[in-house]
């Protein structure tokens, strides 16, 4: 049953893929523009997917069943038919293994800050990554960064800053949480310029699911028994509650979770593969608009003046950089976003 349902999603993503190439053939930019919209959709519900179980399942068990999926879903349907094996070969172990930890601590940061946040506001500090990546890629690889994409960083930063008000009542440390989470994910894709033009987007795919298996199981051993469940409010529950068998219901939940966040990566690959930053990355951000929507249709969250003002100083932002690079002719990774969330 198993090998007729995975030559079924084979045959359909196939046929995808044939459908695709004719697009790309006629239109690359309309093509990559499809992707990355379609990325930003099913990363969108990822993200409602794993925020649902904040209150009853831990996150690492959460992420534990979604990364098998996600792993079943590049072996079944993405990868070319008999290249599992293929898919984990590398020159690089070492740093793809800190790259996985990288995307790790990205997810499970956000994750947790989304147990305590308004979506859109979560989204919307996690956006500041490529403007981390900016900075990264002028202190760690020696790129050539204007004063013009230093401003347009500042100025997201300032955006930041309108979300979290520091100082104010309005904060709360959660907010630090995506903020560590779009640190990790600029690490992420600073490591990814470097073993990018080696490995293929399959394979960092594959190791990223892999080290994610990986960790859960090691905090499953630790924490599983939920012994620190209780401390840290909100946050800690979602990330110490303990092991509990998941209802049907909820299996299917994080079965879709799975499948839109290896699928998502897939689809931005593409997206980037296709056309140049500059025309795919302004259309990431719609993301922000979805997380939006999402938090007002499940949970009736409606964002502040300040947040609104963030929010779009932040995509402002972000844009000008992404426009600045592709004029620039600057390495923007065509595996950019392989392991979001």
């Amino acid at each position: 049953m198993a090998r007729q349902v995975g030559f079924g999603l084979r045959l359909w993503v196939q046929n995808i893929q044939v459908f695709m190439s004719s697009a790309l053939a006629t239109d690359n930019a309309r093509f990559a523009i499809t992707c990355a919209l379609g990325a930003s959709l099913v990363f969108s519900i990822n993200d409602i997917a794993v925020r649902s179980f904040s209150s009853t399942l831990p996150l690492h068990e959460v992420v534990f069943v979604r990364s098998i999926v996600g792993l079943a879903f590049i072996m079944l349907v993405l990868s070319p038919r008999g290249m599992w094996l293929g898919m984990f070969r590398t020159k690089n172990l070492r740093l793809q293994l800190v790259r996985g930890m990288f995307v790790v601590t990205s997810n499970f940061a956000f994750f947790a800050g989304l147990a305590v946040l308004p979506m859109a506001d979560a989204s919307a500090i996690f956006f500041v990554a490529p403007l981390v990546i900016t900075g990264f890629s002028a202190i760690f690889l020696r790129e050539a960064v204007g004063i013009r994409r230093w401003s347009a960083l500042l100025v997201g930063l300032f955006g930041v800053m309108l979300i979290i008000r520091p100082g104010t009542t309005s904060f709360q440390w959660a907010v630090l949480l995506p903020l560590s989470a779009a640190v990790a994910y600029a690490g992420l894709h600073t490591l990814t310029r470097k073993i990018g033009q080696r490995d293929t987007a399959l394979t960092m795919s594959a190791y990223i699911q892999l080290v994610f298996i990986i960790t859960c199981i090691g905090m499953g051993l630790v924490f599983g028994s939920g012994w620190m469940d209780g401390s840290g409010g909100r946050v800690g529950a979602f990330i110490f509650r303990a092991w509990q068998m998941p209802t049907l219901g909820e299996f299917g939940i994080m079965a879709i979770a799975g499948a839109c966040s290896a699928f998502g990566g897939y689809l931005i690959t593409q997206a980037y593969r296709s056309a140049s930053a500059g025309i795919v990355a302004p259309f990431e951000y719609s993301a922000l608009v979805l997380a939006t929507v999402w938090g007002f249709a499940f949970w009736a969250e409606v964002p502040g003046w300040l947040s609104i003002a963030g929010i779009v100083l932040i995509i402002c932002s972000g844009v000008f950089i992404a426009l600045r690079e592709a004029r620039q002719d600057l390495p923007a990774s065509a595996r950019r976003a392989a392991g979001r969330r």
